[in-house]
Protein backbone atom coordinates (compact mmCIF):
# COMPACT_ATOMS: atom_id res chain seq x y z
CA UNK A 1 0.00 0.00 0.00
CA UNK A 2 1.42 3.16 -0.82
CA UNK A 3 2.35 6.14 1.87
CA UNK A 4 0.09 8.48 0.81
CA UNK A 5 -2.94 6.35 0.75
CA UNK A 6 -1.98 4.37 4.46
CA UNK A 7 -1.82 8.62 5.66
CA UNK A 8 -5.11 9.10 4.61
CA UNK A 9 -6.38 6.20 6.30
CA UNK A 10 -4.35 6.93 9.85
CA UNK A 11 -5.81 10.58 9.31
CA UNK A 12 -9.49 9.06 8.75
CA UNK A 13 -8.76 6.57 11.42
CA UNK A 14 -7.91 9.32 13.72
CA UNK A 15 -10.81 11.51 13.13
CA UNK A 16 -13.41 8.64 13.31
CA UNK A 17 -11.36 8.19 16.65
CA UNK A 18 -12.56 11.55 17.98
CA UNK A 19 -16.01 11.03 17.36
CA UNK A 20 -16.28 7.64 19.39
CA UNK A 21 -13.71 6.57 21.77
CA UNK A 22 -12.08 10.25 22.29
CA UNK A 23 -15.78 11.93 22.72
CA UNK A 24 -17.21 8.47 24.59
CA UNK A 25 -14.98 8.96 27.09
CA UNK A 26 -15.65 12.86 27.04
CA UNK A 27 -19.13 12.04 27.86
CA UNK A 28 -18.25 9.15 30.68
CA UNK A 29 -16.13 12.07 32.49
CA UNK A 30 -19.27 14.48 31.51
CA UNK A 31 -21.62 12.21 33.02
CA UNK A 32 -19.53 11.58 36.50
CA UNK A 33 -18.95 15.86 36.50
CA UNK A 34 -15.25 15.70 35.72
CA UNK A 35 -16.12 17.53 32.69
CA UNK A 36 -18.15 20.82 32.29
CA UNK A 37 -18.54 20.60 29.06
CA UNK A 38 -20.73 17.73 27.09
CA UNK A 39 -18.90 15.89 24.32
CA UNK A 40 -19.15 17.06 20.70
CA UNK A 41 -19.10 20.91 21.79
CA UNK A 42 -19.88 23.44 19.44
CA UNK A 43 -18.13 26.46 20.54
CA UNK A 44 -15.94 28.51 18.71
CA UNK A 45 -12.22 28.25 18.89
CA UNK A 46 -9.84 30.66 17.71
CA UNK A 47 -8.48 31.94 15.01
CA UNK A 48 -10.95 30.86 12.60
CA UNK A 49 -13.95 30.27 15.01
CA UNK A 50 -14.50 26.63 13.69
CA UNK A 51 -16.67 24.45 16.27
CA UNK A 52 -13.67 22.56 18.95
CA UNK A 53 -15.20 19.21 17.77
CA UNK A 54 -14.01 19.97 13.87
CA UNK A 55 -10.91 21.27 15.75
CA UNK A 56 -10.40 18.20 17.85
CA UNK A 57 -11.14 16.15 14.48
CA UNK A 58 -9.06 17.87 12.41
CA UNK A 59 -5.52 17.80 15.03
CA UNK A 60 -6.63 14.36 15.65
CA UNK A 61 -6.53 13.13 12.59
CA UNK A 62 -2.82 14.82 12.08
CA UNK A 63 -1.71 12.78 14.89
CA UNK A 64 -3.19 9.31 12.71
CA UNK A 65 -1.15 10.56 9.75
CA UNK A 66 2.78 9.66 11.62
CA UNK A 67 1.37 7.27 13.43
CA UNK A 68 -0.09 4.90 9.98
CA UNK A 69 3.30 5.84 8.19
CA UNK A 70 5.61 4.42 11.54
CA UNK A 71 3.12 1.32 11.92
CA UNK A 72 5.05 -0.99 9.53
CA UNK A 73 8.06 -0.13 11.51
CA UNK A 74 6.76 -0.12 14.92
CA UNK A 75 7.91 -2.91 17.79
CA UNK A 76 5.41 -6.08 17.70
CA UNK A 77 2.86 -4.87 20.04
CA UNK A 78 -1.51 -5.29 19.96
CA UNK A 79 -2.81 -2.13 17.43
CA UNK A 80 -5.07 -0.96 20.95
CA UNK A 81 -1.59 -0.88 22.68
CA UNK A 82 0.75 0.93 19.92
CA UNK A 83 -2.58 3.30 19.88
CA UNK A 84 -2.56 4.21 23.53
CA UNK A 85 1.55 4.87 23.36
CA UNK A 86 -0.24 7.65 20.56
CA UNK A 87 -2.77 9.18 22.89
CA UNK A 88 0.04 9.43 25.54
CA UNK A 89 2.25 11.13 23.80
CA UNK A 90 -0.41 13.18 22.46
CA UNK A 91 -1.13 13.98 25.48
CA UNK A 92 2.24 14.99 26.55
CA UNK A 93 2.72 17.05 23.26
CA UNK A 94 -0.38 18.67 24.69
CA UNK A 95 1.09 19.20 27.97
CA UNK A 96 4.44 20.61 27.10
CA UNK A 97 3.92 21.93 24.04
CA UNK A 98 0.59 23.31 22.92
CA UNK A 99 -0.56 24.43 26.47
CA UNK A 100 2.66 26.94 26.85
CA UNK A 101 2.20 28.09 23.05
CA UNK A 102 -1.24 29.26 23.77
CA UNK A 103 0.15 30.95 26.76
CA UNK A 104 -1.62 28.27 29.23
CA UNK A 105 0.27 26.35 31.82
CA UNK A 106 2.45 23.35 31.55
CA UNK A 107 0.79 20.27 31.96
CA UNK A 108 -2.97 21.96 33.11
CA UNK A 109 -0.11 23.64 36.18
CA UNK A 110 0.85 19.95 36.94
CA UNK A 111 -3.15 19.30 38.42
CA UNK A 112 -3.58 15.74 39.11
CA UNK A 113 -7.15 15.75 37.83
CA UNK A 114 -6.56 17.88 34.80
CA UNK A 115 -3.38 15.70 34.12
CA UNK A 116 -5.42 12.72 34.57
CA UNK A 117 -8.65 13.71 32.42
CA UNK A 118 -6.07 14.32 29.87
CA UNK A 119 -4.51 11.09 29.77
CA UNK A 120 -8.09 9.38 29.76
CA UNK A 121 -8.97 11.08 27.15
CA UNK A 122 -6.35 11.07 24.99
CA UNK A 123 -5.51 7.75 25.71
CA UNK A 124 -8.86 6.01 24.91
CA UNK A 125 -8.60 8.03 21.61
CA UNK A 126 -5.09 6.25 21.06
CA UNK A 127 -6.50 2.91 21.63
CA UNK A 128 -9.43 3.63 19.22
CA UNK A 129 -6.89 4.83 16.33
CA UNK A 130 -5.04 1.46 16.81
CA UNK A 131 -8.22 -0.71 16.60
CA UNK A 132 -9.86 1.24 13.51
CA UNK A 133 -7.04 1.98 11.58
CA UNK A 134 -6.38 -1.95 11.00
CA UNK A 135 -9.92 -2.17 10.15
CA UNK A 136 -9.48 0.26 7.25
CA UNK A 137 -6.64 -0.69 6.08
CA UNK A 138 -6.96 -3.44 2.69
CA UNK A 139 -6.61 -7.46 4.04
CA UNK A 140 -3.49 -7.61 1.91
CA UNK A 141 -2.10 -4.86 3.45
CA UNK A 142 -3.20 -5.93 7.20
CA UNK A 143 -1.80 -9.28 6.53
CA UNK A 144 1.52 -8.09 5.56
CA UNK A 145 1.64 -5.32 8.32
CA UNK A 146 1.08 -8.55 10.21
CA UNK A 147 3.94 -10.86 8.91
CA UNK A 148 6.37 -7.39 9.30
CA UNK A 149 5.99 -7.25 12.85
CA UNK A 150 6.66 -10.31 14.13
Amino acid sequence: MSAPIRALLGFVAAVLSVLTFHQGMWGLLHVIGWMPLAPYPMNPVPPLGVPLIASLCFWGGLYGIPYALALPRLPRMPGWLSGLLLGLLAAMVGWFIVAPLKGQPMAGGFNPMRMLISVLINGFWGVGVGVILPMLLPRSAHSRLASFRR
